[in-house]
């Protein structure tokens, strides 16, 4: 979120020589003349007379002062550093000197010196708004909102009702990690509940003040003030932060309608289709997503998320799975998503073939991977090959010990082969770790929504 810009004005230092021994009567008045050519923008006679006198007073505060700042009124600004650079080194106490420094700094780019110039000014100077204000827009710039902070606030001093400053100041404050200071800003600033940016950092603060019911009301404010991308896809955002994942469709939704070519708009709909159970919406998105940009791991792992679910895998995009695991051999987690989407299908040797080498390759290429040696455990249990599948079993319960899904098919397993003290232990986890599958989904629901907070 970018903030509000500050007018900077150059102050014009049109003070006149004054009298000394080494300063010649006719060169004040040259002085007084140049000044006078500045006031309606006759530029050039100004820029002329004050080169005739820098000629002859190449260290005079008040001609380097005010010929930089000619040519910094004419965006000339590496015509200007040096003189102004010149003007500090000969006056180092003049407040306006550093500013003006700074603000030529500032223009180009070189944010630090900048910064440094303008501290000057302001701790000489420290009633002068525009600044701190110039000083505290240069360390957002340089990501130091905790030092931009008190320099808006000296500002805000001397100028409390000014909204720009007011949402500057807000900004700095919530990025600085002080959304408490934040909030009251916001609420004082003129025309905020008019303001789509001021609504939506509203929103940003009273998340993070945990004040969520009027963090989602800023939100769509916001959306509903400037119905734009980032505004929409915030309060769609805001909803998956907390689970109300039916209002976080319904905004992605008329998102991607709206702003069809935002690819983040995507991602949250399918990733919100996913939180609420709707498994078959969501695989035609990841689907067409991993179409798009076929090489992308992360859209082909929230495809087989979905499609690993039993009931979802014979969905034909399921089928992209393989498709990508081919081309990324040493994608271990992918290949083993194909695989189980393949045994939850119909059976088929072909089809079993397949997932039987796509595990194989998955556990050379990580043999910690709990959910590879339980999918080929389930693969030889639906061969009838319930003894071989013991080993795999307990392999995945070891890697992952609170996957109930292995403690059951483990049971069945030991079950068969007679074991029925461990079958019965097995089941025992079984039904103590049935509550970690939701968790596990909760905590992964939870590392891609905050992937979607920071997703461009």
């Amino acid at each position: 979120m970018a903030f509000l810009p500050a007018l900077l004005f150059l102050a014009l230092c049109l003070t006149v020589l004054h009298a000394a021994a080494q300063a010649a009567n006719h060169d004040n008045q040259l002085f007084a003349q140049a000044n006078a050519a500045m006031q309606p923008g006759q530029l050039a006679d100004a820029e002329r007379i004050l080169l005739e006198l820098r000629a002859r007073h190449p260290h005079a505060f008040p001609i380097n002062e005010t010929l930089g700042l000619l040519y910094a009124e004419e965006n000339h600004l590496h015509r200007a550093l040096p003189l102004l650079t010149a003007a500090v080194h000969e006056s180092p106490g003049e407040a306006v000197a550093h500013a003006n420094l700074g603000d030529a700094l500032f223009k180009l780019g070189r944010l630090q010196p900048a910064a440094h110039e303008l501290a000057m000014s302001a701790k000489m100077n420290p009633s002068d708004a525009a600044t701190q204000s110039a000083l505290a827009q240069t360390y957002m710039l340089l990501h130091k909102p905790a030092l931009a902070v008190p320099a808006f606030e000296a500002a805000l001093r001397q100028n409390g009702d000014d909204a720009a400053l007011l949402y500057n100041t807000a900004l700095a404050c919530y990025q600085a990690g002080l959304p408490a200071k934040a909030e009251p800003l916001l609420a004082r600033m003129p025309g905020v509940e008019e303001s789509a940016e001021a609504q939506s950092l509203y929103g940003d603060v009273d998340e993070a003040m945990t004040h969520y019911e009027q963090a989602a009301q800023h939100y769509a404010a916001a959306a509903r003030l400037d119905p734009s991308e980032p505004n929409i896809y915030m309060l769609g955002i805001e909803f998956m932060r907390h689970w109300t994942f039916d209002p976080a469709i319904k905004e992605f939704l008329a998102g991607v309608q709206r702003f069809p070519d935002s690819t983040r708009m995507k991602v949250g709909l399918g990733i919100a289709y996913y939180g609420g159970s709707y498994y078959d919406k969501a695989i035609p998105v990841f689907s067409n997503l991993l179409a798009q940009h076929p090489d992308n791991a992360m859209y082909a792992e929230l495809l087989g998320r979905d499609c690993i679910v039993p009931g979802e895998g014979t969905v034909a995009q399921c089928a992209d799975l393989a498709s990508f695991a081919e081309k990324h051999p040493d994608n271990a987690r992918i290949a083993t998503y194909a695989a189980i989407t393949m045994l939850h299908g119909p059976r088929d040797p072909k089809q079993a073939a397949l997932a039987r080498s796509l595990l194989v390759r998955a556990m050379q290429s990580n043999p910690k991977l709990a959910d590879a040696h339980y999918a080929m455990g389930l693969l030889l249990q639906e061969e009838g090959k319930w003894p071989q599948s013991i080993p795999e079993l307990e392999t995945a319960t070891q890697l992952k010990p609170d996957d109930a899904v292995a403690h059951y098919r483990l049971a069945l397993a030991y079950s068969h082969a007679g074991r029925m003290q461990q079958a019965h232990e097995q089941i025992a986890l079984q039904l103590k770790y049935s509550h970690a599958q939701r968790a596990e989904t909760n905590a992964r629901l939870k590392a891609v929504t905050t992937f979607l907070v920071k997703m461009k």
